[in-house]
């Protein structure tokens, strides 16, 4: 038997733990079989006394239980088994399992025998002890063997596919890169190594990314994405497509009808067609949790969608296309996301959250129109982090695929939005208003992209309210009421919409197979 100098880890911990678990459970386990065999298998089951032997076990157990514990623990560790002997291979890592296993129930039996009892200690029956050795080390082959596959064979693929999927793509199309979510995703890009080319109108210029215009490796289209000439242009050469190009919010989607519906859903149709087309299989979109409506239940992925605005139908409708079209050539992502907050290069301040809190801060008082619809929030950086996340992750997994972006933690009212804000901003007061002006109402899980992709978010609702209010106190921003921080206001007094309005005289049919899939509201 080897020994060698024993440094105490938090996964040697964890494993021993694991191990005592197990002698426990195996002694347990032998014990509750043993009964059970000995009153079915009894001539006469009503004449003995089963609750006295039921209470004898349990005596048995609590007496000696600790014991075969601390045994079976020394003599794992001096067989190595959480040091050298993980590395043992085949045969002879099962044959030294079983030797140390094996001890550890010979030292016990021999010590509770000779000495337990001899002092008149009850202790656990012969019959069980056996059972509860083949019980152990049954589990604890078991447990290894499983180890040893996920260390050598389970691991090492799912590493190798990530590898893979982040080596295989370089290129990366944004399409809106410029917007909320895109100039909080650029520098993470381009942060990878990976080199990126932005499709954007730019109606608010180049300044939301100034932070990276001079990177080698980002390569700037001016163009509107409805336009097929500028989309099969952009998606030369590309790996990869990020649709987060849109109208985006109730309000502005109202404007006109008929360009939120070229825009959000045709242009999307189009957009993936040339994708598709092209050889593209990962194309990420951007979606909304609005497509949910108003319910009162807690909603997964897998939930009714029942959108109650033309922002949410027109999103909803894009996925079904994206759906439809899903085969093995092109595999779409698609990410719902919550009710974003938060500071990026193209900051909003028509969301609840900003909105809120520079009021707060600017005005010292706040109105909440409502207060009891509940709403998932989530950081634009954590937003843009979902995307990254997305990219880097087999496409085995994300390929086909809805996900709602935030967490379970952020779903809250109205009203507790305000209440955070009042609290968190000294001095403000906060105004309920009972007439509710938006009629959305859900709670979302988070769980499949927390499981699936490991997503989990960086910023809290706090952090966030506190980074808004800093950059109104400071004077970063100058007026939350600008224009250019309210999709709305900028769209209808800057003219943008006239300027989208002229623009729309691209035609589908060009880049649409009769074959494909029509899009539906």
């Amino acid at each position: 038997m080897q020994t060698q100098p024993l440094r105490v880890t938090k996964s040697m911990i964890a494993r021993m733990l694991a191990d005592a678990v197990m002698v426990n459970v195996a002694l347990i386990g032998a014990l509750a079989l043993r009964l059970v065999l000995h009153v079915a298998l009894r001539e006469n089951p009503r004449g003995g006394d089963v609750n006295g032997e039921f209470w004898e076990y349990v005596l048995g157990y609590r007496n000696t239980g600790w014991l075969l514990t601390v045994i079976s623990l020394v003599l794992f560790v001096l067989h190595g088994f959480y040091t050298y002997s993980r590395n043992y291979q085949g045969r002879y890592k099962a044959l030294v399992i079983t030797q140390a296993v094996s001890q550890s129930y010979l030292i016990y039996a021999l010590l509770t025998y000779l000495v337990w009892e001899r002092f008149g200690l009850t202790t656990v029956p012969r019959g069980a002890l056996v059972l509860a050795w083949m019980i152990n080390l049954g589990m604890s082959l078991a447990s290894r063997t499983w180890t040893f596959l996920w260390e050598k064979v389970i691991r090492p693929e799912r590493e190798a596919q990530i590898k893979d999927s982040e080596t295989s793509i370089q290129n990366v199309l944004v399409i809106g890169g410029a917007g909320y979510i895109g100039s909080a995703l650029l520098p993470k890009l381009l942060s990878a190594g990976y080199k990126v080319r932005v499709l954007d109108l730019f109606l608010y210029g180049t300044d939301p990314i100034s932070r990276v215009t001079g990177h080698p490796n980002l390569e700037l289209i001016h163009g509107d994405f409805r336009q097929v000439q500028k989309v099969v242009e952009s998606m030369r050469g590309m790996d990869a497509v990020v649709h987060l190009g849109a109208i985006v919010g109730d309000p502005a989607c109202d404007l006109d009808e008929n360009v939120t519906l070229t825009v959000n859903l045709s242009a999307t149709q189009m957009i993936a067609q040339v994708a598709k087309a092209t050889g593209i299989r990962r194309f990420i979109f951007a979606s909304t949790c609005s497509v949910y409506g108003a319910c009162d239940d807690l909603l997964d992925e897998r939930s009714e969608v029942q959108p109650i605005s033309l922002y949410g139908h027109t999103k909803l409708a894009a996925e079904r296309g994206l759906q439809k079209m899903a085969d093995e050539g092109f595999a779409p992502t698609i990410l719902r996301f919550a009710t974003i907050y938060g500071l990026s290069g193209r900051t909003r301040f028509d969301l609840v959250v900003n909105l809120l809190a520079a009021k707060a801060k600017a005005d010292g008082r706040i109105t909440v129109n409502g207060g009891g619809q509940w709403r998932p929030f989530v950081h634009v950086d954590d937003a843009a982090h979902s995307v990254f996340k997305s990219l880097r992750t087999p496409l085995e997994i994300v390929g086909n695929e809805i996900f709602n972006v935030g967490s379970d933690e952020q779903n809250h009212t109205i009203q507790q939005i305000g209440e955070l804000i009042r609290d968190q901003v000294v001095g403000s007061e906060l105004i309920l208003n009972e007439n509710a002006t938006d009629r959305r109402n859900y709670r979302v899980s988070f769980a499949k992209i927390r499981n699936l992709i490991g997503f989990e978010p960086h910023w809290t609702l706090e952090q966030g309210i506190n980074q808004v209010t800093e950059a109104v106190a400071n004077g970063d921003v100058r007026d939350y009421r600008d224009a250019r921080y309210s999709n709305v206001k900028f769209l209808s007094e800057s003219g943008a919409i006239e300027i989208i309005r002229a623009d729309d005289d691209w035609s589908c049919d060009l880049a649409k197979p009769p074959a494909e899939p029509q899009f539906a509201v």
